[in-house]
């Protein structure tokens, strides 16, 4: 079986760090490497990770004098990474049993591949988990799927032009992603999604089936910041990982202009979208910018009923749309239901 490095980037996450490494040292792998990247964490990481390293010969430990940022800190890992493949693995998510080798046994068995993703459990903070939501596509329910690199655009696509891979279960091929470059500095929420699309116009991408780690959804999670008033930051940032997939990768897959195009749409439309819910809570300048966003990215959102019904509202104002939405309401439900 290929050998495997695993970066765990940590930044004021020393109460997690321990369940997170233990994790990855009970996974039933032989080659096996892990690297603690500590962005200067004000808490008690150093004292843990100085543990770990002291218990288990295969755990190494990097503090930075200055916090660098986690783009930086990605990039510093991936320039480590010596393996056939490698896992950059938040300290505050962990692996389930047998992720690393049910990972590894599909990229050994499909040289094309790449990419290898998988299901996620998500844990909350009052201790409940439920599965991640994961359309991944056709094959029965436990046999893995590899996908070539324009399905799983696709795939992409069909998702709502967002991130639903887990990045806690992204095995990478090392000697690929070490050709393709590290994660982009402009991109600090959107970078992931970049680089599964960079991934994919060079490769295959794999998808196993089984539950493969558990993501932590908690206060202190960076995402959290892309919500609400914020979330045009959220799109601008999709659009800009887009657009790097059109200029970076048109050589590399013959279909990325096409592609392109496609993502775009349901990009506009979830904008559409948020204007009209921003509009009804009055928040009407949050509302303009999310509307104008959505005519910039994909013009013919315009002719769309949601963009037609946005206009509305706007033309009669808060007041009245508030006192109109209840009927509205009933409306769209009375046209929905089943004719007998």
């Amino acid at each position: 079986m290929s050998s495997i490095d695993v970066v765990i980037p940590c930044y004021r996450y020393g109460h997690y760090l321990s369940a997170c490494v233990q994790s990855v040292l009970d996974q039933d792998v032989d080659d096996l490497r892990i690297l603690i990247l500590d962005d200067e964490s004000p808490d008690n990481t150093p004292a843990v990770a100085e543990a770990l390293v002291r218990e288990d010969d295969r755990v190494s430990y990097r503090r930075h004098t200055a916090n660098l940022g986690h783009i930086a800190t990605f990039n510093e890992g991936i320039a480590w990474a010596r393996a056939d493949c490698m896992l950059l693995l938040s300290a505050d998510d962990f692996l389930l049993p047998g992720a690393l080798r049910r990972a590894m046994a599909l990229m050994d068995a499909n040289p094309a591949v790449g990419l290898c993703i998988g299901r996620a459990l998500v844990l909350n903070d009052i201790g409940s988990m439920r599965p991640m939501p994961l359309d991944i596509g056709p094959g029965d329910d436990t046999s893995p799927v590899v996908l070539g690199g324009a399905d799983f655009v696709r795939w992409i696509i069909r998702s709502g032009a967002r991130n639903v891979v887990p990045a806690s279960t992204a095995v990478v091929r090392t000697s690929l992603l070490k050709r393709i470059g590290g994660y982009r500095a402009d991109l600090p929420h959107a970078g992931d999604l970049e680089m599964w699309l960079r991934i994919a116009s060079h490769a295959s991408v794999g998808i196993v089936k089984e539950s493969q780690a558990v993501y932590r959804r908690h206060a202190a999670n960076m995402s959290n910041g892309y919500t609400g008033d914020n979330m045009l930051a959220d799109l601008q940032q999709r659009k800009t990982a887009f657009d790097a997939f059109a200029m970076g990768c048109n050589s590399a897959m013959a279909e990325a202009d096409h592609l392109y195009a496609q993502l775009l749409k349901p990009l506009g439309q979830e904008a559409v979208g948020h204007a009209s819910a921003a509009f009804n809570d009055n928040r009407m300048d949050v509302s303009r910018r999310l509307a104008d966003f959505a005519a910039s990215v994909h013009p013919p959102v315009r002719e769309t009923l949601a963009w037609r019904l946005l206009a509305c509202k706007r033309l009669v104002g808060y007041r009245v749309s508030t006192a109109l939405l209840p009927a509205v309401t009933l409306l769209r439900s009375a046209m929905r239901r089943p004719r007998s």
